[in-house]
């Protein structure tokens, strides 16, 4: 079988440059003359490591080259096959009234608990139950969050069509389904999830609703113990073949740590760990709720790693203050591509860090609808909607090797005010760059203590950021013109300038606000 196996992959490479590899074709060059169908599932099993899509007619060409074209849209709702095929797992399990009688007071009492569980701080376990809640709950907001983190590679041309992929705590799926469904059909996608949790049934089940090209491993155990050069083995006899993550065509392409950096118990020191496996060209993407807690803290994760020097595993770490350097071990030095900008040259940010986006709730899927509407009558704890989650809120960072940052500006002028000497200008009007991160915050509130809407009352408030200051700054739209308008448009992480914005400090909050009124100039700049 081996034998055969390495005859198939033989022709295969010889005809891949030449024209679509057909399995009825190959057939015929292999001794034994095996059956198409085995020649088409070893080309499957092996098409990650040759490179190769499998067409609709049944024939497999090679991956291209170009990378893929960013979204730039909302994401409406997830995918009527995903939502059957939850709905199917949830009657296999709890029969086809899942959401009414036992089953279904079970269901909204394992939602409430780890809700409670998350907020207070305690740990969440999932075990069948708890995953089969997470699932109805939460799986739709992750879904759709993942896809606009990674618009902002896609929007530079830093999201191949081949990708290898490593997802730490990969849950339910709802981060790796939303990549799924964010590649286009001609994308090949070697996954591999790390989730030990009864949470990884779920997974392998909805995994089941994506494409052909997708080609999906689940390693059943933790982040500390899981071995992520042994997942780069390709060979398929188990040995770990020669990988050198400085090579261009070795480590992963995309880490994923979805909502659980949290949850680890270093995540400093596990995130480290997994970006000495990062390709030198990778991108980790970590994503977090936007509550307070676990926004600051994925803040203070990303800039702990920042200018850490990352090596081959090989060689463990070699000591900074030694003075080795190889330069044919080192992989570089770990940049914030984004959200977050850094731009005054050698200056980082050390304010609370507290920054997340906010896009447009998805559909209420039928599930939730369900499960909230049959919620019995003499329930006094529940209140409409209470099963419904929708909303798309939360906090991302985007770390690389490569040095590259999305925007890639460089300020180094006394033309513009510094966020790190704002004590200097309080009172005075100013001209600064910096980058708009947050919707705005007045009257918005996903952590549900209200923490910055009276900073402006009702007038639209924003974090903005320049990457070098020590305590939070908020520009304050108090009239707006058609001059300042462009603080309202503007995109997350966007940068404008701002000319002639009033600084001042605000005591109750500690904070400095930069108000934009009639008389300041806002411009978007590329």
């Amino acid at each position: 079988m081996t034998d055969q196996r390495e005859a198939i992959r033989s022709n295969a490479k010889y005809l891949r440059n030449v024209r679509p590899i057909d399995p009825d074709e190959i057939c015929e060059y292999v001794e034994g003359t095996p059956h198409p169908a085995v020649v088409r599932q070893h080309l499957r099993e092996d098409a990650a490591d040759l490179g190769l899509i499998e067409r609709d007619d049944g024939t497999f060409v090679p991956v291209g080259d170009d990378p893929v074209q960013p979204r730039r849209k909302p994401v409406e709702r997830i995918p009527p096959e995903l939502e059957r095929r939850l709905e199917d797992l949830l009657s296999d399990r709890y029969g086809p009234n899942w959401a009414d009688g036992a089953s279904g007071d079970l269901l909204r009492s394992t939602i409430r608990r780890f809700k409670a569980d998350y907020f207070d701080g305690r740990p969440v376990e999932y075990d069948e139950d708890g995953a089969a809640g997470y699932a109805l709950y939460h799986l739709p907001g992750y879904y759709a969050a993942i896809q606009y983190a990674l618009d902002d590679l896609a929007d530079r041309g830093l999201l191949g069509r081949n990708l290898r992929v490593l997802d730490i705590g990969a849950g339910v799926g709802g981060p790796a389904l939303g990549l799924c469904e964010y590649l286009p059909d001609d994308a090949l996608l070697e996954y591999h999830a790390i989730e030990p949790s009864a949470a990884a049934d779920v997974l392998e089940d909805l995994l089941t609703v994506t494409g052909r090209n997708v080609h999906a491993t689940i390693h059943r155990t933790t982040a500390e113990e899981f071995d992520p050069i042994e997942s780069l083995d390709r060979s398929g006899d188990g040995s770990i073949d020669g990988f050198d993550p400085t090579a261009p065509d070795d480590g992963f392409d995309l880490i994923l740590a979805c909502n659980v950096l949290s949850e680890l118990a270093d995540p400093v020191a596990v995130t480290g760990t997994f970006l000495e496996t990062l390709a030198p060209d990778g991108t980790f993407l970590a994503i977090a709720p936007a509550d307070r807690n676990t926004s600051i803290e994925l803040r203070e994760v990303e800039r702990e790693l920042e200018g850490e020097r990352i090596w081959d595993p090989e060689d463990a770490r070699i000591d900074i203050d030694s003075g080795e350097d190889s330069a044919s071990h080192r992989l570089g030095e770990v940049t914030v591509y984004g959200p977050t900008v850094r731009l005054w040259p050698g200056e980082t940010p050390s304010d609370r860090g507290w920054s997340f986006d906010v896009r447009p709730n998805v559909d209420v899927p039928g599930f939730q609808r369900r499960l909230d509407e049959a919620t019995p009558a003499d329930d006094e704890d529940h209140a409409p909607g209470e099963f419904v989650n929708v909303d798309v809120q939360f906090s991302a960072t985007l770390l690389r090797l490569d040095g590259r940052r999305r925007i890639d500006m460089s300020l180094e002028t006394s033309e513009w005010a510094k966020m790190a000497a704002m004590n200097q200008h309080v009172t005075n009007r100013i001209d600064l760059v910096a980058a708009k991160l947050s919707r705005s915050l007045s009257g918005n509130d996903p952590a549900g203590d209200e923490p910055d809407s009276h900073h402006g009352g009702s007038n639209p408030l924003f974090k903005i950021s320049d990457g070098s200051e020590k305590t939070d700054h908020y520009a304050v739209l108090t009239t707006e013109t058609s001059l300042n308008r462009p603080l309202l448009e503007a995109d997350y992480g966007e940068v404008c300038s701002f000319e002639n914005a009033l600084a001042l400090w605000n005591d109750d909050e500690e904070a400095y606000n930069l108000v934009v009124d009639e008389e300041t100039i806002v411009d978007r700049l590329a």
